[in-house]
């Protein structure tokens, strides 16, 4: 059945009416608008200008767009976490329907690697690269927010630190010892490098309002309010564990493999541009980040990051 226009006319009074405005003067305010366009909605000419090399070499615009398109993509996860974590009692098809959006981004951001590790000349990134030092991929704000929002923190802390946090633990102190704080640090003095130092400077109030805010209401947290027998289905069980296994196994050995090809090219000076201990920063087998790990067997825990498929 279609609707008429006075039935439209009425819904749009009543819509106004409950905010105390004047519904003619927002009917004549039609009269002057402009037609939206997709470049007006979509903001293109915006977004293409973002784009701004620091080089003359072509491949330096492949590498600035790719890690452009990583953060629209960890904005879409976040914004899907988001909805999950601040819905009071999500049901287990609302939840689901959320994470298999999450993971489907990821996986995008999993398989598209091969545009890094294969596309873009060698010669090109290890002379492009010097320009971005001390920048690093690592000061990804948006990455970091999507970890806090994921797991419980305990989780995202330095394997070797865990036994001596708990919940009760400060955040400011928990914060101290997150598992990337240790790519930030020079192992002989245990100073803070300029790369992490700038990145807590922008972000670490930020990081620790978020931290608070998700402590309760992270995914684990909202998975485990769902009815037992929707924790226990298969597969939804298997959708945790897809996101999960996607973000800390197949998105971390994605990068390191496409960082190891220039890094060890023999081109450079085989570091990373942030000075990092790069690779045990990266390899999921000396990090050990699990966000879900009551989802896994104890063998499935004990040979985390050996293998790459799950």
């Amino acid at each position: 059945m279609n609707t008429t226009n006075e039935e439209i006319l009425d819904k749009i009074e009543e819509k106004f009416n409950a905010i105390n405005q004047k519904t003619a003067t927002h009917l004549e305010g039609l009269l002057w608008s402009k037609p939206i366009t997709y470049w007006d909605y979509i903001q293109t000419d915006a977004l293409l200008s973002l784009q701004i090399q620091r080089t003359t070499l072509p491949d330096e615009m492949v590498f600035i767009m790719y890690h452009q398109v990583n953060e629209l993509l960890f904005k879409m996860i976040l914004w899907e976490i988001e909805q999950v974590c601040h819905t009071e009692n999500p049901t287990s098809p609302f939840f689901t329907e959320k994470l298999m959006r999450i993971s489907r981004y990821f996986d995008m951001l999993t398989t598209s690697f091969t545009i890094m590790k294969d596309g873009m000349e060698v010669e090109q990134y290890m002379k492009f690269r010097n320009t971005l030092t001390p920048a690093s991929g690592f000061q990804s704000a948006q990455y970091r927010l999507i970890e806090f929002a994921s797991t419980d923190l305990i989780n995202l802390i330095d394997y070797r630190f865990r036994a001596t946090i708990d919940r009760n633990t400060p955040y400011e102190h928990a914060f101290e010892h997150l598992y990337w704080q240790a790519a930030g640090k020079d192992y002989e003095t245990g100073s803070k490098s300029y790369l992490i130092l700038e990145f807590e400077r922008k972000y670490k109030k930020e990081f620790l309002a978020f931290m608070e805010t998700y402590n309760t209401i992270n995914l684990w947290r909202k998975f485990k309010q769902l009815p037992l027998e929707d924790q226990e289905n298969t597969e939804l069980v298997q959708a945790m564990r897809h996101y999960d296994y996607t973000v800390n196994i197949t998105w971390v050995m994605g990068h390191f493999k496409a960082a190891q090809k220039y890094i060890e090219s023999g081109q450079g000076s085989g570091e990373a541009t942030g000075g990092s201990d790069w690779k045990k920063y990266m390899l999921p087998k000396y990090q050990r980040r699990i966000f879900f790990p009551e989802l896994w067997t104890e063998q499935e825990l004990a040979s985390w990051g050996e293998k790459e498929s799950v």
